[in-house]
């Protein structure tokens, strides 16, 4: 049951490179790679039971500049397959026994991103509920209920009966609740203030000595002082809008069974999670560092059995990573991903070498995907009533000096971009609001040139600033 809800939508191999197309420029490879491992998770869980546990991820090396579009293709898979993710970075973990993060940190983050993914859809699930049931509390601040009260009197044959005293009173007040409601829901009263009991959640102080935090304990103080201390309440006075937002997410948290949603999380985790290990070749080339490095190898051993398959114990639970999806990378500039151990390497049976970028990509990055960079600039400045053109041969020269600049000083991959379009506008964005009385900004080569020539032709200067 619970493997019917791994992925809402399942998206075929083809239709996950479509998707990808949209904000990656080229890389077809490695798409093609990651596409084929995502389609293989819901393949093994249509496997029958007996042969299902068997079945493995084949986890990828994705192997590249920076800058290629490495960990965004990993970004967007795990968005598109609504699956729990986290990126890490391979040099901030350290060896078990030295002073640092352990390894098995990003286990009890990427459950934690699982516990708020499931929070979230149950939230919503509840929410027209929830917000159904704080308009009742507004509505009883506004409008209190009348109490039915019982009286005994005679009647006229001398028998004695129960009288409703404020029947009248009560049907009154029942249309009157209805009049309001509607005005509320209307937001005809949002301006309106209100005064209302608020739970406030007790915060809990405490300070951990030593390498680890209650975080790599896998403990959670918040929840177990929690249940000990009770629930403080406190007055707040809002307006009614922002009391329904206040009182339906406090209803909200009534509605959501937790213990569900952790139980769901862990089955996600498991079955779905992602974890994006990001410079893994800084871990490589075990057995050559001495001092500060000597623990690289031992990272190395201490992600093998993460990577291979164990149990973790987190604050929701014990979580088994076999099934969790690794896409590991690195530039490998230093080092080659045969450095790495044996054993990890046998762990990561795909790799995927990505190209540098062209000047033919950096045209394509600059108009192509939905968040293409122009495309953000000119909604900034779009606030301020400016439109802002790019003519054909100013994209051209864009792509051109960044082509150069990478070349000659450093390849940063498409990161270049943004600090070219940065400097290229500074002038722009900083004058809009003052001196910029047209409501267009035209931007061709000619323009870019006179900004950017000098500094590129400069070396040292295009260092720092480009």
């Amino acid at each position: 049951m619970a493997n019917k809800s791994v992925e809402k939508k399942v998206f075929t191999p083809s239709e996950i490179v479509k998707e990808l197309d949209k904000y990656i420029i080229g890389q077809t490879e490695a798409k093609r790679a990651v596409a084929i491992a995502i389609r293989n998770r819901w393949r093994r869980q249509q496997v029958k039971d007996v042969l299902r546990e068997e079945i493995m991820p084949n986890n990828i090396i994705l192997i590249g500049p920076t800058g290629v579009g490495k960990t965004e293709i990993a970004r967007r898979l795990a968005r598109l397959s609504q699956a729990p993710f986290v990126k890490v970075e391979a040099s901030k973990f350290t060896e078990v026994g030295y002073v640092g993060r352990d390894v098995e940190s990003m286990v009890r983050d990427l459950v934690e991103v699982g516990v708020n993914l499931i929070k979230a859809e149950k939230a919503t699930e509840v929410q027209a509920k929830a917000e159904k049931l704080a308009d009742e509390r507004i509505l009883d601040i506004l409008i209190p209920p009348i109490r039915k009260t019982q009286t005994n009197s005679i009647n006229s044959e001398g028998e004695e009966q129960q009288v409703n005293e404020n029947e009248n009173e009560a049907f009154q007040n029942k249309k009157t609740r209805e009049w309001m409601r509607e005005k509320v829901k209307s937001g005809e009263m949002d301006d309106r203030l209100i005064e209302f009991d608020s739970q406030v959640q007790p915060s809990i102080g405490m300070q951990v000595l030593g390498p680890f935090g209650m975080d790599d304990m896998g403990i959670n103080i918040q929840e177990i002082m929690g249940s000990i201390v009770p629930k403080k309440r406190k007055k707040r006075k809002t307006t009614v809008k922002e009391a329904r937002q206040l009182l339906a997410q406090e209803e909200m948290q009534k509605l959501i069974d937790m213990d569900a949603v952790q139980k769901e999380a862990i089955e996600r985790v498991e079955n779905s999670g992602m974890i994006f290990i990001d410079e893994i070749d800084k871990v490589a080339g075990g057995g050559k560092g001495h001092g500060p490095d000597v623990s690289r190898e031992g990272v190395q051993r201490d992600l093998l059995p993460i990577v291979e398959g164990s149990n973790v114990n987190t604050k929701y639970g014990v979580v088994k990573t076999d099934h969790i999806l690794f896409i590991a990378s690195g530039a490998f500039h230093v080092s080659k991903p045969s450095d790495l151990i044996p054993e990890l390497q046998g762990r990561f049976p795909i790799r995927v070498e990505l190209n540098s970028l062209s000047e033919e990509d950096f045209i394509q990055i600059l108009t192509t995907p939905q968040n293409a960079l122009l495309k953000q600039y000119s909604a900034l400045l779009e606030t301020e009533g400016v439109k802002l053109s790019f003519s054909e041969d100013g994209i051209k020269e864009v792509a051109r000096i960044a082509t150069e600049v990478n070349e000659q000083v450093e390849n940063i991959g498409a990161r270049r971009l943004h600090t070219i379009l940065t400097t290229l506008l500074d002038e722009i964005l900083f004058d809009v609001p003052d001196k910029i009385p047209s409501d267009t900004v035209k931007i061709d080569a000619k323009f870019v040139k006179e900004k950017l020539e000098k500094i590129v032709k400069d070396r040292d200067l295009s260092k720092f600033i480009l």
